[in-house]
């Protein structure tokens, strides 16, 4: 009875002083998954005009990077949808803080993105995506830079295609990592995880 007495004391005494029970309430700071992970960094590439662009180049905007190619049949489209999509709905009721946001595409196909065929085919996700591409070096800086994985797949009747990891990566505005957008759940997750992290 002592035992369980000296246990139940303090917490008698911090409700009757009306003090925060920090050993009850769950941390109001959540890590963000990525922190610390060595994701991003340096590079150079050009955006649909032709224009050198760096990663300093978005310094101090939240960013939203995926990897993909614009004859993908298939996951890069679903994929850069979902993340649209999703980036649409938050905009729509957190305009101020979108508008802190850059979604970024990047292509992993140099040879046959252009800058004039990758700008065309971002502008179908909406004004707000910005692509980009560069020479084999400069995508493979930038891919490395992420960790992603690309490579020439398979011959077909309507060209090659191309394997590679799909990830929708949200960086701070240091360009740090801070999470994955699920973009295979939807556009209303997506729109979640940006109010969740994006401040």
């Amino acid at each position: 009875m002592t035992y369980l007495l000296r246990r139940i004391a303090p917490l008698a005494l911090a409700i009757s002083l009306g003090l925060p029970l920090a050993a009850c309430q769950q941390s109001a700071t959540e890590a963000p998954p990525l922190e610390g992970a060595q994701i991003g960094g340096p590079f150079t590439l050009t955006d649909k005009d032709g224009k050198t662009v760096t990663w300093e180049s978005f310094k101090g905007k939240w960013r939203i990077v995926y990897f993909g190619y614009t004859f993908c049949p298939d996951a890069c489209p679903m994929d850069v949808q979902a993340m649209m999509r999703g980036f649409s709905l938050y905009e729509k009721a957190h305009a101020a803080q979108a508008a802190k946001v850059q979604p970024i595409f990047v292509t992993i196909d140099p040879a046959r993105d252009t800058p004039e065929v990758v700008g065309q085919w971002t502008a179908a996700f909406g004004p707000r995506l910005y692509g980009l591409t560069g020479s084999p070096a400069q995508i493979k800086q930038a891919a490395d830079a992420f960790a992603v994985y690309y490579k020439k797949g398979e011959s077909t009747p309507g060209g090659y295609l191309m394997d590679h990891s799909r990830t929708a990566f949200l960086m701070d505005p240091d360009g740090k990592p801070i999470a994955m957008l699920p973009v295979d759940k939807g556009p209303e997750a997506v729109s979640a995880e940006l109010a969740k992290w994006v401040k």
